[in-house]
């Protein structure tokens, strides 16, 4: 077998699957896709494996990951306890861009995680389901990218972005774009702890109630840094890019807008959050690929369906 690049980029057949199995055994790391965005996988019971991810992203270790199991059988041997309520997501939701947060099995290593929690979903991308199915491992796997950088939803963007990755499958860019919703089910209610890419009015319809903690609170979640998901330029929101004063900004100046509350020159997304939500991140990286030095980006609508929408975007502008 030829051996591996540094960042080399494989497709996803029997050859890639078996090779990219072989370094997670070995407690190595491997970039794969999911609906979401693109992980950099390791072995959730290695906590070898899991410092190279918090090295290889400059992540700071309080911030906790996600782990990503085959299917719902998976999932309940990681945790101590699993609520009826468990059951009724995964059955809704599973595969997909839902991640639970529950009580974690004491048994494991708590590298990873956030203390006496452990937060798991099973994704739904054929390329992350076949790789689980061949490693035989929980993959802890947080987006492959650089700390408080843009999320990656394509192969390509994790190659530039953390070359030192040994091995990236490539899966085609990811359908939904951005980060899965994160549901704490250690609560009296279920409390979201990240919106994302399944909308709250999506689980309240198989749950209801869902409590929404106040901004500014601490949450045992991926992806709540106070800057996160940000470009190399400069982003700014603004309430309308045609009327944003762009004297001293630096040059050259990008702009960011939906269908509807177009300016001419800018990049256009789609008025659908759930279609604008699956380009934000390649129009970000596009912008700073042609050197855009500010990136102005027109504030999306205060519906709740823009909500995990608007908390990447401000977080970026942070």
């Amino acid at each position: 077998m030829t051996s591996t690049r540094l960042g080399e980029i494989v497709t996803p057949d029997a050859a890639g699957l078996r090779r990219a199995a072989e370094l997670l055994r070995a407690e190595s790391v491997v970039a794969f896709p999911t609906e979401t965005v693109y992980g950099l996988g390791a072995n959730a019971l290695s906590r070898r494996a899991i410092d190279e991810v918090y090295r290889l992203k400059n992540r700071p270790t309080w911030n906790p990951l996600i782990v990503h199991v085959p299917h719902v059988e998976s999932a309940r041997s990681l945790t101590r306890s699993w609520p009826s309520l468990a059951n009724e997501l995964a059955a809704n939701f599973w595969p997909g861009p839902l991640t639970l947060v529950l009580p974690r099995n004491r048994r494991l290593t708590s590298a990873g995680t956030a203390g006496d929690t452990i937060a798991i979903r099973v994704p739904a991308h054929e390329v992350a389901l076949r790789l689980l199915e061949a490693a035989q491992l929980p993959l802890a796997a947080p987006s492959a990218n650089r700390s408080e950088h843009i999320s990656p939803t394509t192969a390509q963007h994790v190659a530039r972005g953390l070359p030192d990755v040994p091995l990236v499958l490539d899966g085609g860019p990811a359908a939904r774009g951005i980060e899965s919703t994160v549901l704490d089910l250690t609560t009296g209610v279920p409390t979201l702890l990240r919106p994302g890419a399944l909308p709250l009015r999506e689980l309240r319809e198989v749950i209801g109630e869902i409590a929404l903690p106040h901004e500014g609170t601490a949450r045992n979640s991926p992806g709540m840094s106070r800057r996160h998901y940000a470009p190399r330029a400069k982003l700014i929101l603004v309430p309308d890019v045609r009327a944003a004063e762009r004297d001293g900004l630096a040059a050259p100046v990008a702009v960011l807008t939906y269908e509807g509350a177009g300016v001419p020159g800018a990049e256009v997304l789609s008025g659908d959050p759930q279609e604008y939500a699956a380009d934000l991140y390649a129009a970000l990286h596009r912008m700073d690929d042609e050197g855009a030095a500010t990136i102005l980006v027109q504030e999306p609508p205060k519906h709740e369906d823009w909500l995990a929408i608007r908390d990447r975007l401000v977080r970026a502008a942070a």
